[in-house]
């Protein structure tokens, strides 16, 4: 697989996703898209949201010039089909994030609509492989889009979780294709990775943005969209779910204890591991480096469970659930770390 077309279309995300918010920032000034401070929110002050519309950009562009690409570099035509479905999905995601953004949408309706891009982009990718016979996995695939597209706008709440988890996410679904030889999933996991890594420095900056549901929704469908894909074209099923697995537990789990709670599960909250470490005394920027951290080694440890012998795979599964079981026990962990630390100070 030659490379200098990857590095062409991860370029074109990155410096659009870098460049874009220059020129967008003072259109939502001027619109007023603020973010207020919820029961929700780890910031306190009303902050610009919406810049999320700038990676709506620069992810389908580079998508674009992989799809223009000539035939040899990325595949079969069905590949480039596949890429097509990811940008439409993205594309329709990001529209319903901005429309949300701006104007605020019922929950059935957004269910209704998150559903319905989830149904169609699953039929698309069956449909492109005819001797696939998968129409079956339709309602799969609907609930499976519409939901992680839920857990990224959950997960979004903490300055630069969001930005880091396209990256990460995005990096070892690039690495799974170019592994597995299925270069249309290398050119979209790089085309996430750029495009949410450039949003990365206006997110971390001093006077930073948030990407609001426009940017949470399409990091949710590109990469539910693109896992289905990949899933459904029978790449290891590890490549696939250890890079989202720690996002997937913690929205889980957080559901499941508030529901047992007999809270309302849809009601503003800030119970999710990744909340509750800034709650205990860690930074957003710690927060947020817990959760990398823990994406990193369950997804080094898939790969080892993709490549390894049946003894290997055994070791990596079992690892990966102590690091799932650590990483939901890391802000008790940390208040005992700083208590005994204040215990100490204090003598």
């Amino acid at each position: 697989m030659d490379a200098w077309p990857v590095v062409a279309v991860g370029a074109v995300a990155l410096l659009l996703a870098l460049g874009l918010p220059a020129a967008v920032r003072p259109l939502l000034v001027r619109a007023g898209v603020l973010d207020v401070p919820s029961a929700r929110s780890s910031h306190h002050k009303p902050t610009i949201r919406g810049m999320g519309i700038t990676t709506a950009v620069a992810l389908p562009a580079a998508l674009l010039l992989a799809i223009f690409l000539p035939q040899g570099s990325v595949g079969p035509a069905q590949a480039h089909a596949t890429l097509v479905v990811i940008l439409l999905v993205s594309l329709s995601a990001a529209a319903i994030g901005w429309v949300e953004d701006i104007r605020g949408l019922a929950i059935g309706i957004r269910a209704g609509l998150q559903l319905a891009v989830g149904a169609v982009a699953t039929a698309a990718v069956a449909v492109i492989d005819p001797g696939a016979q998968q129409l079956w996995w339709i309602p799969a695939g609907a609930v499976a889009v519409a939901a992680y597209v839920n857990v990224t706008n959950f997960m979004d709440g903490m300055d630069g979780i969001s930005g880091t988890h396209g990256l990460l996410v995005g990096g070892f679904y690039a690495f799974g294709g170019a592994v597995t030889g299925h270069e249309w999933l290398v050119y979209a996991g790089v085309a996430i990775a750029a495009a949410f890594a450039g949003f990365l420095p206006w997110n971390l900056a001093g006077n930073k943005v948030f990407m609001g549901d426009v940017g949470s929704y399409l990091l949710g469908a590109s990469i539910s969209v693109t896992a289905m894909a990949a899933f459904l074209a029978h790449v290891p099923v590890e490549y696939i779910f250890s890079p989202v697995l720690i996002y997937l537990v913690d929205t889980f789990v957080t559901f499941l204890r508030r529901l047992l709670a007999g809270e309302r599960w849809y009601a503003s909250h800030r119970q999710h591991v990744y909340q509750r470490l800034n709650i205990v005394g860690l930074s957003h920027l710690q927060a947020t480096g817990v959760v990398c951290a823990a994406t990193v080694v369950v997804g080094v440890l898939g790969i080892v469970a993709a490549r390894g012998n049946s003894l290997a795979q055994v070791v990596a599964t079992s690892l990966c659930v102590l690091v799932v079981l650590l990483y939901l026990r890391t802000p008790t962990l940390f208040q005992r770390h700083f208590r005994r630390k204040a215990a100490a100070g204090a003598r």
